[in-house]
C-alpha cells in the first residue's frame, strides 16, 4: 500500500488460517480488499473466508503446502485469475519444533525450515514475478525478535527467521539497483498468544508457553497492516521486548547467551504437562481429522496485552534508536545485578 494505497485492492496471506494471518486478514477486510487466504488447513481456511465475507471483501481460500513451490505458483496464477492483480503479498507462514536441537530429528528440521525460510522464499518469487513487470506493489515479511536473537528450544525457528532477514536484505538491495517501485518491509514481532503453542511438535516436558510479556494477535496485526501502508521503512519493531531484545542483543550478545542459559527453558513452559494427544502441524494442518477452527488466539488469553505502546510510538515515528538503546543499556545492567 504506502504509495499504492489507492491502488490496493487485492492481497495475499499466507499462513491465514490461524494466529497472526488470521488476525492480520481481519484488519485489511474492513478496509474492502479482496484477500486470497493461503494456507494447509480447509476448516480454519473456510472460517477465515467467512469472516473476510462478512466485513463486505471478498476472499479466496487456497490450499497450499507453502514449502512446494509449484503449489505457490499455482495459487498466485489463481489469485490474479479470479481476484485480480496482487498489490499486497503478506508472508507469515510457519512451522516449528519446541525441543533441544539435538533432540530434533533432521528431517524435523529440514521440514520446518523448508516451510517456515523457504515458504517466504517462494511466496516473495512469486509475487516479485507478478509485482516486478507492473512496476508496484508490496511485500511485508512478518518475523520476530528471533530473527536477530537465537534462545534454547527454537534453534528450528531462529535459523528460518535469521534466514529470512539476510534473504529479504539482499532483495531489497537488488530492487534498489534495479530502481524498482516494488518495495519489501519487515516486521519483527514478540511473544504472541496464537494457537501455535497448541500445536507445534514439541518434545518438552511442560506444555510450551510464548516468553512474556505476551501480546494479542490484533496487536502485530495492526503493525503489519501499518507497514503496509508504509513500506519505505525497511524494517518495524513491535513491542518494547523486541526492541531491548534486539538492542540487547548488539549490546551485550554474551550477556544474553548467559542469561537465556539460565532462563530460557522454563519460561518457555507453562506449569501444565504436555498433551500427548495433542495435534501436530509439522506434517498435516492441525485442523484436519477434528475440523477444528483454532481461529486468531491461543491459550493465553488471559495473560496477553492488547496494546503496544511502543509499537504505536514506532508506527508514528516518535520512538528513537538512542532512547531504547538507553533502555536497554539500563535493564541489561540491571540484570547484571
Amino acid at each position: 500500500m504506502g504509495r499504492n494505497r489507492e491502488h490496493a485492492r487485492v492481497a495475499v496471506i499466507t499462513g491465514a488460517s490461524a494466529g497472526v494471518g488470521r488476525a492480520t486478514a481481519r484488519l485489511l477486510a474492513r478496509r474492502g480488499i479482496a484477500i486470497a487466504l493461503l494456507a494447509r488447513g480447509r476448516t480454519g481456511l473456510d472460517a477465515a473466508a467467512a469472516e473476510v465475507r462478512a466485513a463486505g471483501s471478498r476472499a479466496l481460500p487456497v490450499e497450499v503446502d507453502m514449502a512446494e513451490y509449484d503449489q505457490v505458483v499455482a495459487a498466485g496464477q489463481r489469485v490474479e485469475a479470479e481476484l485480480g492483480p496482487i498489490d499486497l503479498w503478506i508472508n507469515d507462514a510457519f512451522s516449528s519444533v519446541f525441543a533441544p536441537f539435538q533432540q530434533t530429528r533432521p528431517e524435523e528440521f529440514r521440514r520446518a525450515t523448508e516451510v517456515t525460510y523457504l515458504g517466504y522464499v517462494h511466496g516473495t518469487r512469486v509475487a516479485l514475478h507478478h509485482m516486478v513487470p507492473r512496476d508496484r506493489g508490496t511485500i511485508v515479511q512478518v518475523g520476530s525478535a528471533l530473527a536477530y536473537r537465537g534462545i534454547p528450544l527454537q534453534a528450528t525457528y531462529c535459523g528460518a527467521k535469521h534466514a529470512i532477514v539476510g534473504f529479504t536484505e539482499a532483495l531489497r538491495c537488488e530492487l534498489m539497483h534495479d530502481r524498482s517501485k516494488v518495495r519489501v518491509t519487515m516486521v519483527q514481532l514478540p511473544a504472541l498468544n496464537t494457537p501455535q503453542f497448541d500445536w507445534l511438535l514439541s518434545r518438552l516436558p511442560r506444555h510450551a508457553q510464548p516468553v512474556p510479556p505476551i501480546y494479542d494477535p490484533m496487536v502485530a496485526a495492526r503493525a503489519i497492516v501499518g507497514a503496509a501502508d508504509r513500506p519505505g521503512r525497511r524494517e518495524y519493531w513491535v513491542g518494547v521486548s523486541t526492541a531491548l531484545t534486539i538492542l540487547g542483543n548488539r549490546i551485550a550478545p554474551g550477556l544474553l547467551d548467559r542469561y537465556l542459559a539460565r532462563t530460557g527453558y522454563d519460561s518457555q513452559q507453562a506449569e501444565r504437562p504436555t498433551d500427548q494427544d495433542r495435534p501436530v502441524n509439522l506434517w498435516q494442518p492441525a485442523d484436519g481429522p477434528d475440523g477444528r477452527d483454532y481461529g486468531a488466539r491461543g491459550s493465553f488469553t488471559s495473560r496477553s496485552h492488547r496494546h503496544s505502546a511502543q509499537a504505536w510510538l514506532s508506527r508514528h515515528r516518535l520512538v528513537t534508536a538512542a532512547g531504547l538503546t538507553g533502555a536497554a543499556a539500563g535493564v541489561l545492567a540491571w540484570r547484571r545485578h
